[in-house]
């Protein structure tokens, strides 16, 4: 017989909103997490798409009332050279830039202007103490080793002191993040090798984030600042009122060259864009520098007979547009819908989870492809943000509203713009194009 009816493993965003859905349905869960929270950790930008999420598993107030930094909007600039055709957007400080401001677009389940910005350390632990409220057993600093499928329930499988041990349960939810264990253990994890980027990132205090602003009163969004280096770009992310985190996103090729030196390849990269190293240098440090490797996978399979995977367990992006904790917790939202189903079924069969299935390889193609035009014409991101025409489809995306209907319309456009400019060696943008290619094809798990 099963000591608990759902096993999780990982206790980060996904995991614990697993737990707090399946907990609040009337399901045991016990969660193992390898570290002690709080720890530090990357993706510190949320977007709207987490608010209805944090909604229903009751921890909207808890967040609320913490303290984080709010999050209205997003901004992104680049160092482009000032001959690009413009298109009608904006060009301040001698850099090209783009907004958007959250509220400009209604957006179901969402009764608030704005998002967070978190230090995951703090975010992630009250998340987990969360699920823990609402009866789920959390197991901390305990790391599973494999989960055993040969017996009729599955046993996950975790070092206790000197010896194994073994926790049986129906089914197993694998919300391990980067560790992708049973992405791993199955083999069905797949590297991808368009988006093969790696980062390094700090944190700074006293950062003057208006330095690469246009108005004053938008230095507190999120900022994505384009580098003149293939394919390189710097988060900047409020964490406090007066601490910042900063990262640079690169192609591994530069990283690898790096050889370990975070710090003066860290500088270099800055270094393309004066106004923002010199803000840099004005400011202080306040965290060693940290480097992120195995950036971007897919899994060939996410669900299975008695398991499935959320979250960076099952499918991780480059970035650029903060998906990462909102992809953690939808599609635990959504898993959890058809878990509980399978339970109320009697059964955790594979095909118990074909709608969570359907909607999260939709959603993540629809950020592959969105991320990947960026990349190989941010310029065109750009200008569509700016066109009335496309900018609300454009928001939608921003917002992380991915989860229900087809592609959106603005993404077909930029595809087909796209396009145009890769065929046509006269086109005034031609010259401007990246070098990652990724066709949506190319996200298939």
């Amino acid at each position: 017989m099963a000591d608990f009816d759902i096993g999780v493993i990982g206790g980060g965003p996904a995991g614990s909103t697993m737990a707090s859905y399946l907990q609040k349905a009337g399901l045991s869960c016990v969660l193992f997490e390898g570290e002690l929270f709080p720890r530090p950790h990357v993706g510190e930008s949320l977007i709207p798409a987490t608010t209805p999420v944090l909604h229903d598993i009751g921890a909207l107030d808890k967040v609320d009332s913490f303290g984080f930094p709010r999050k209205y909007g997003a901004a992104w600039t680049s160092a482009a050279p000032s001959d690009i055709p413009t298109l009608g957007y904006q060009l301040a400080h001698g850099f090209r830039a783009a907004d958007v401001l959250f509220n400009e677009r209604d957006q179901p389940g969402v009764r608030q202007d704005y998002t967070y910005h978190v230090d995951r350390g703090a975010f992630d632990l009250l998340l987990l103490q969360h699920a823990e409220s609402l009866g789920a057993k959390v197991v901390s600093g305990v790391r599973v080793g494999h989960v055993d499928f040969d017996e009729p329930e599955p046993e996950i499988v975790y070092r206790m002191g000197r010896r194994d041990a073994r926790t049986r349960v129906r089914m197993v939810v694998d919300a391990s993040g980067r560790h992708t264990l049973l992405g791993r253990q199955l083999r069905v994890k797949v590297p991808d090798t368009v988006f093969n980027q790696y980062a390094i990132h700090t944190w700074f205090e006293g950062l003057d984030r208006s330095a690469l602003t246009a108005d004053d009163k938008k230095a507190d969004y999120i900022f994505i600042h384009f580098l003149p280096i293939t394919d390189t770009w710097v988060w900047q992310i409020p964490i406090t009122e007066t601490v910042t985190s900063v990262g640079v996103v690169t192609q591994k090729k530069h990283f690898t060259a790096a050889k370990q030196q975070w710090e003066p390849f860290f500088w270099e990269c800055m270094s393309s864009r004066p106004e923002l190293a010199e803000a840099l240098r004005k400011s202080r440090r306040v965290r060693p520098f940290k480097p992120e490797g195995d950036y971007s996978y897919a899994m060939k399979q996410i669900c299975g007979d008695r398991w499935l995977m959320v979250g960076d367990a099952a499918r991780f992006v480059d970035p650029i547009f903060s998906s990462g904790v909102s992809v953690a917790m939808n599609s635990a939202r959504i898993a959890s819908h058809d878990i509980i189903a399978a339970a109320e079924q009697g059964g955790f069969g594979k095909s118990a989870f074909d709608t969570y299935e359907t909607k999260l390889r939709r959603a993540t193609n629809n950020w592959y492809e969105f991320i990947s035009i960026y990349y190989r014409l941010n310029i065109l991101f750009t200008a569509f943000v700016a066109d009335p025409r496309y900018r609300g489809d454009v928001l939608k995306m921003l917002q992380g509203d991915v989860w229900d209907g087809g592609e959106p319309v603005a993404l077909t456009k930029m595809r087909e713009i796209t396009r145009q400019v890769e065929q046509d060696p006269d086109h005034l943008w031609h010259s401007h194009l990246g070098t990652l290619r990724a066709p949506s094809q190319a996200a298939a798990f």
